[in-house]
């Protein structure tokens, strides 16, 4: 039990000696990852209609 009361110690006190961000670079960075996502997300997209649409034309499918 002696062994978990000082790792919690120890843990509390390596995070106080951290640096926190501020709550605005928080938002700005949340802000700047969505951002992110959004556009790998939608160049994955048009990748994927692109290919299809190929694949499609070669193997005589439907594109629907």
């Amino acid at each position: 039990m002696n062994k978990a009361i000082d790792f919690v110690k120890q843990s509390y006190g390596e995070l106080k000696k951290s640096t926190w961000l501020s709550r605005r670079e928080v938002a700005v960075s949340t802000f700047l990852v969505g951002i992110v996502v959004a556009l790998v997300a939608a160049y994955v997209a048009v990748l994927d209609w692109g290919l299809t649409s190929v694949l499609s034309a070669l193997v005589g499918g439907t594109n629907g």
